[in-house]
């Protein structure tokens, strides 16, 4: 009896301490199908990064020329209210990168609350953007607040949408797929921001006005010109400005409608990032980040390829329409670049995944320097503009968004190499939003500056030689330069393919170890 009673006893504790092995794999499986991602998952976040790079390409574009010609600022006050804008904005992102960090969780996630409320606001102070106010004096503070507003409002969504990417799952496979299908809708939001912006506006596109020069060199040309446009309907500022207005609109209400689907479409999982790790200053943050050498070499590249690309995106349009002379064409012409990159998409995801990300970054970006090179080198000809303008669009979805694909890693090797500190990767995304910006800002202020000491004439149907000249070297020479230095960096980037899969391993090791942790916690709580 008592033999029996022992054996009882051994066989019960047996069976306590024996693992359950059929719960473990109930819930490794459940585990695994809720970090994958299913097809509607993806395009609904990557419907979430439309936003920015519309609104991005229509005032890349055409805010430049918007102010000069149609706002009919001067120069100087246009590169104050974009140079200044964009400062502000890139001053906003690691501000909005830290609240980020420190929010707390709520039934809809960190990152979700501070889209949603961005958004409407967001909106309205950029349709004021592309209104002309009924006043003068106060014309250039009208544009250089609601700017800045929107700027701050759109870094409010695009931080958080940014850093979405690692609470999503915590699969990198399925992250990288992701990103896959966020960067095809971003360069489809290039392209839709273009068409709508460049299209309606390209439909009431004012005419040139000949300054005393231009009468006085062809008076009998322009007398014939004018003889011809007295015959057909008459294009007025007005109706430019109206034209701005509607596209403007039509731009806020797909704004909207993303970040709707966004929002509904797109779960994030708590436990798809590692435990936050107790909060810290906003400096101390600063430090943190920066320290990491290889994140700091990333933003290095990004920084000078993105100026590159922002000096050619902001001054192509004015190229286009002064110097080539295609003033009714440019917008088609942007259009045609923008498409090509959008075609361009699933071979660089192809060239990717089997030559590395670094070596894409390579091949891709250096694509476009001969393109470069021949829109100022050849002779002025539409078609061959066109046939340029398309390969050049192959190299600029590259050099866009290849370097997006490479910041996952970095934050990954930041955890591995600080395992007790987690929780940052707002941080990362909002100084790698900030480098882009500040380019941005750099760029569009000292170009439109330079056009100023150049003597740029607003709306002139003629400008003078050193305007010609300055915009080729905006549009080519000083692109390339920055190109060639960026690429020099990207060489001493230290994660290759091989080592960002040991990195991945290693995370995955240790966020089955928290979970094992956790898990016996839990069970020694319910034994409790």
């Amino acid at each position: 009896m008592a033999k029996g009673e022992g054996s009882e006893q051994y066989s019960n504790a047996s069976l306590l301490n024996k693992p359950d092995i059929s719960n473990g794999i109930k819930l490794s499986s459940k585990k695994e199908n809720r970090n994958r991602l299913s097809v509607c998952n993806k395009i609904c976040y990557a419907v979430g990064g439309a936003p920015y790079q519309i609104t991005g390409c229509a005032l890349g574009f055409f805010l430049q020329i918007y102010l000069l010609d149609v706002a009919q600022l001067d120069p100087f006050h246009a590169s104050i209210i974009l140079f200044a804008g964009r400062a502000w904005d890139a001053v906003t992102d690691p501000t909005v990168g830290f609240l980020v960090s420190r929010s707390p969780w709520t039934r809809f996630g960190r990152m979700l609350p501070w889209i949603l409320f961005s958004t409407p606001l967001a909106v309205v102070s950029y349709f004021l953007i592309w209104y002309v106010p009924p006043f003068e004096n106060g014309k250039v503070i009208w544009y250089l607040v609601f700017y800045c507003i929107f700027q701050s409002l759109q870094t409010c969504f695009h931080v958080p949408y940014s850093a979405l990417t690692m609470f999503i799952s915590s699969e990198q496979k399925e992250r990288d797929s992701a990103t896959a299908y966020r960067m095809t809708v971003e360069v489809l939001g290039t392209v839709v921001g273009t068409a709508i912006q460049g299209q309606i506006v390209g439909m009431a596109n004012a005419p040139c006005l000949p300054g005393p020069g231009d009468i006085l060199a062809n008076l009998s040309n322009y007398s014939l010109l004018a003889g011809h446009n007295s015959s057909e309907p008459v294009i007025s500022l007005d109706h430019t400005k109206t034209a701005y207005m509607i596209s403007s609109g039509i731009i806020s209400i797909i704004y909207v409608l993303c970040a709707i689907v966004l929002f509904f479409g797109v779960k994030e999982q708590k436990d798809s990032c590692r435990p936050r790790s107790e909060p810290m200053g906003f400096f101390q943050g600063i430090r943190l980040v920066m320290g990491h050498g290889p994140y700091v070499k990333l933003i290095m590249v990004f920084l000078f390829t993105s100026l590159a690309f922002m000096l050619l995106e902001g001054n192509f349009a004015l190229f286009c329409s002064s110097t080539l002379g295609f003033r009714n064409d440019f917008q088609n012409i942007l259009l045609v670049i923008m498409l090509s990159a959008t075609l361009a998409i699933p071979f660089w995801q192809w060239f990717l995944t089997r030559f590395g990300k670094k070596t894409a970054v390579y091949v891709g970006t250096l694509a476009v320097v001969p393109f470069m090179i021949l829109v100022v080198c050849v002779k002025s000809n539409l078609i061959v503009t066109y046939i340029v303008s398309f390969a050049a669009g192959v190299g600029v979805a590259a050099a866009f968004l290849l370097p997006w694909s490479m910041l996952p890693d970095v934050v990954d090797d930041f955890q591995v190499q600080n395992p007790d500190s987690a929780g940052h990767e707002a941080l990362f995304y909002s100084f790698y939003v900030f480098f882009t910006k500040f380019a941005s800002g750099v760029s569009l202020g000292v170009s439109t500056l330079s056009l100023d000491f150049a003597g740029y004439i607003s709306r002139g149907c003629t400008q003078p030689e050193a305007v010609h000249v300055t915009l080729k070297v905006l549009v080519s020479a000083a692109p390339i330069v920055l190109i060639l230095i960026g690429l020099t960096i990207l060489y001493f980037y230290p994660i290759t393919e091989e080592k960002r899969q040991g990195n991945r391993k290693l995370l995955q090791e240790l966020r089955d170890n928290e979970a094992d942790s956790e898990t016996e916690s839990t069970e020694l709580a319910n034994m409790i």
